[in-house]
């Protein structure tokens, strides 16, 4: 089952009564880093398998988000590493332009200061003194959590390597006229003063107000309506549709434009929808980007009437004023003119805000960079469609087509200081000149770099082969390229997923980025909620970790990762789990002290009992079914069959059913310590992904060896014994029915109760002894009067309960129960037996009603047997 399961254990090993994660965690984990388990040797014969982490930001801390995510790729990376794969999981950061940007900002803020009073060079030092201060807490974090990473390879998307390989990809875009400068309408934000891409705006309802204008004067007037009436000072012209009969003696002219001295064309354009609104709309090309569209195919003058900041720029009683102070002032105005015809408010609209600082974004036309999307998108879009590259689950491929299929240039420039600069340099005489990483700068006076630095998500999309060493070709990069999976919230499937599909492709001459895309869901509460540092639900899990250790919050997070779908998680979910690794600790000091053991082989089945040969066909089982769980990145499913059969069939019926064995010792004792040390050998090896630091500390001790982190994955051996299984199947129905009937007498589980069992002539009889100490049945001695009978899977189990319930009180709540139940069935049997009511009762209502009749059937049958096994008097 497992290639190295004959260590010799340590002698005579001992474990705490307790186990406390707090004292064992940090010290193992520093164990394996200093120990190397965790780097990986590019010139291994080994297969590769590599994931690289999606870089946190240098602004972050631990959140659960991470934890889980982080969670599920160690869990990945670690039963690759135990299968013999060359592992590699490369850790990093990302430099997050506008957010660490930012956070600079804010501290020179705090000192009465702004980056342009100290200057670009002074403020760049300053946000990497801020990033070698604060940055990659989030790092340190992980360690805690037990990440797996090759901490040798750690980068950082400003570092030199990765500075290098951000300019050579610029240089070739640009030399491939892939990467262009063009105006056009950006997404502005007038708070982090920077153009943002499509994907960074965040949409909204916003209660707002639609407001109806006449534009022109007499028989030449047009009614427009607008949510932003300020922009009304750019318009440049009033487009309707060209079969709009209504306007057809206007197309061509031009009217007046309220509040300014100029008049402005009508145009005939098919992008109007003629049946909405009153069919004519304002076109301001500047700040609209439909507009903008209008305006090219109509040569349309651009004004733009704001500036950086949303501050109206066109000269006038509303000049000076912030968009939304003149958006009111506006409206006054044009009402005092009579030209407001309608206002409504609320209006409630779609509103753009910037993801980072939630401002309402501003449509405006600019002068950017944009990367050429359109042949990079479609070779995104064939990897996928050809089957190199496989979405789990696959249902996402639809969001990943829907959004690669249409995809608009993208603007890659931002108005920032912190980042990868642009490699271009304008030249006294209008020269422009792209430099590559070998390339010398143009020197002399009157040349210039661009201003502008690129956005994060230019270099974050390189990430899978630049962290690599590319663009040299490197041993890294020729082992460990391409990664096998790319495991990442499905909320960035926009953002990141289709950038380093795209980069991927193109910089590696095709070579898929990666293999497999393993689709998370997002981390909720327990009640499915969104977690937000604005709301109380919010958990830090580093509070959880020093709780209840990082075991449990792994285990708890893992069981809730249904591939896509959202994770909700709660701190009772977090203590169950933490009682789960309680359970692995005592079962195993139970083992331990009852001769459990891995030292030689497997003894022949033929001198096992039935219960050994059960739990021995149950773990192969076991390993077959979390191989294909982990296969089909079912993380919750692995979770859960593995805490089944670890929990219920292991600690709660193979240790008990085996204690009689031990307790008797001998031979037959230890041939079941033997089967136990191996069940226990490999369940600790199939729990080591996910919870690692429990599982580390048991089976060193059980085994003697040098630690799981190396140890071989287990393997299904093929044993199967159907016949144990069903032998045992029987034992349970046994135990399982006389502690229900127990229970259902007002019994404790641990209730001693004299018993006779009749077992002769079934499977069952080799198991009395250890059914006797499941159920806590004494012997039948003298006296012995049996008070019930209960026929269970073709044995008998005869028990005396007289002196261990009072008899009458115990009869007199049975019969108000019975009683409860024969009403309930006539009140069934009445609505099932009335025409009328079945002619008009929805289907569903008369399932539920045959469903209670069924259910009051059930329980009279079940009470009256139990008032029939009562004692007499």
């Amino acid at each position: 089952m497992t290639e190295n399961a004959t260590h010799t254990p340590a002698s005579n090993p001992e474990l705490p009564t307790q186990y406390a994660p707090a004292e064992v965690e940090g010290k193992l984990y520093e164990r394996w880093v200093e120990r190397g388990y965790f780097t990986a040797d590019a010139s291994s014969e080994k297969p590769p398998y590599t994931i690289v982490i999606p870089p946190p930001n240098v602004t972050g801390a631990l959140h659960l988000g991470h934890a889980f995510q982080v969670t599920l790729m160690d869990a990945l990376t670690r039963r690759k590493r135990m299968q013999g794969f060359e592992t590699l999981w490369l850790p990093g950061m990302d430099h997050a332009g506008i957010a660490t940007q930012n956070k600079v900002e804010q501290q020179l803020g705090e000192e009465g200061k702004s980056r342009h009073d100290i200057g670009r060079e002074a403020f760049t030092e300053r946000v990497w003194q801020w990033k070698e201060e604060y940055g990659g807490r989030i790092l340190g974090q992980l360690r805690r959590l037990g990440a797996g990473l090759d901490w040798s390879r750690e980068r950082f998307t400003m570092d030199e390597g990765l500075s290098r390989a951000v300019q050579t990809i610029f240089k070739r875009l640009y030399d491939d006229e892939l990467i262009y400068r063009a105006e056009r309408i950006i997404n502005w934000c007038p708070r982090c003063l920077t153009a943002i891409s499509d994907i960074e705006v965040d949409y909204q309802d916003d209660d707002g107000e639609l407001v109806s204008l006449k534009y022109g004067e007499g028989d030449e007037t047009l009614v427009v309506a607008t949510t932003r009436v300020e922009t009304m000072l750019g318009d440049t012209a009033v487009a309707v549709h060209p079969e709009d009969e209504r306007y057809a003696h206007l197309i061509g002219k031009r009217i007046k434009l309220p509040l300014t001295d100029r008049t402005i064309p009508v145009v005939a354009d098919a992008h109007v929808d003629p049946e909405f609104g009153t069919g004519a709309v304002k076109v301001t090309p500047a700040h609209d980007p439909n507009d903008f569209a209008i305006g090219q195919r109509h040569g349309l003058e651009s004004l733009t009437v704001m500036d950086e900041r949303g501050v109206i720029t066109v000269p006038g009683p509303f000049q000076g004023l912030d968009r939304f102070e003149a958006r009111s002032a506006i409206v006054a105005a044009l009402r005092e003119q009579g030209r407001v015809v309608a206002e409504k408010r609320p209006y409630v609209h779609s509103v753009g805000h910037c993801s980072r600082c939630k401002t309402t974004i501003e449509p405006r036309l600019s002068l950017q960079w944009w990367v050429k999307v359109e042949t990079l998108a479609k070779a995104a879009g064939d990897a996928v469609r050809d089957d190199r590259v496989t979405l789990h689950p696959k249902e996402m491929e639809k969001r990943y087509f829907d959004w690669v299929d249409n995809l608009n240039d993208w603007c890659i420039s931002r108005q920032l200081w912190w980042g990868h600069r642009i490699p271009v340099w304008y030249g006294p005489e209008g020269q422009v000149v792209c430099v590559g990483p070998d390339d010398e700068a143009p020197t002399g006076e009157g040349w210039t770099q661009d201003e502008d630095v690129l956005d994060t998500w230019f270099s974050s999309g390189l990430w899978p082969f630049s962290t690599l060493g590319w663009p040299e070709r490197t041993p890294d990069l020729e082992k460990f390229y391409s990664t096998d999976v790319l495991l990442t919230g499905h909320d960035i499937i926009f953002f990141w997923v289709v950038r380093m599909m795209m980069f991927g492709l193109y910089a590696m001459d095709g070579e898929i980025p990666f293999k497999t895309v393993a689709l998370t869901g997002l981390v909720r509460d327990e009640f499915g909620k969104k977690m937000s540092k604005s709301n109380p639900n919010a958990v830090d899990p580093l509070t959880w970790m020093d709780a209840y250790g990082s075991d449990a919050v792994r285990f708890t997070l893992a069981n809730g990762a249904n591939p896509g779908a959202d994770v909700p998680i709660g701190e009772d979910w977090v203590k169950a789990s933490r009682n789960f690794a309680n359970k692995i600790w005592n079962a195993t000091r139970f083992a331990l002290m009852n001769g459990a053991t891995v030292d030689g082989p497997l003894p022949d089945a033929a001198t096992m009992t039935a219960t050994d040969r059960w739990i021995l066909s149950r773990l192969n089982k076991t390993v077959a079914e979390v191989d294909r769980f982990y296969d089909e990145y079912e993380f919750a499913k692995v979770s859960d069959a593995l805490y089944h059969y670890a929990w219920d069939e292991v600690f709660d019926w193979y240790v008990e059913l085996s204690k009689t064995t031990f307790f008797a010792g001998g031979e037959q004792a230890e041939v079941s310590g033997r089967v136990l040390g191996e069940v226990l050998d490999v369940t600790l090896r199939l729990l080591h992904p996910i919870v690692p630091f429990v599982t580390e500390t048991l089976w060193t001790t059980l085994t003697g060896g040098e630690s799981l982190v190396v140890a071989d994955w287990p393997k299904d051996s093929g044993f199967r014994d159907e016949a144990a299984e069903a032998e045992i199947e029987l034992v349970q129905q046994v135990v399982t029915e006389v502690r229900r009937f127990k229970g259902d007498q007002g019994l404790n589980a641990l209730q001693k109760v004299p018993a006779r069992l009749t077992l002769t002539g079934t499977a069952l009889a080799p198991h009395e002894a250890a059914i006797r100490h499941l159920l806590r049945l004494q012997p039948a001695e003298e006296g012995f009067h049996a008070t019930a009978t209960l026929p269970v899977a073709g044995a008998q189990v005869a028990l005396d309960l007289s002196g261990t319930i009072d008899v009458p009180a115990e009869r007199k709540r049975l019969a108000k129960d019975l009683g409860a139940a024969e009403k309930e069935k006539a009140q069934a049997e009445g609505k099932l037996g009335n025409e009328a009511f079945l002619a008009k009762a929805p289907d569903n209502v008369v399932e539920k009603i045959h469903a209670r009749l069924a259910k009051a059937n059930a329980d009279i049958e079940r009470i009256t047997a139990q008032l029939a096994n009562l004692p007499q008097g």
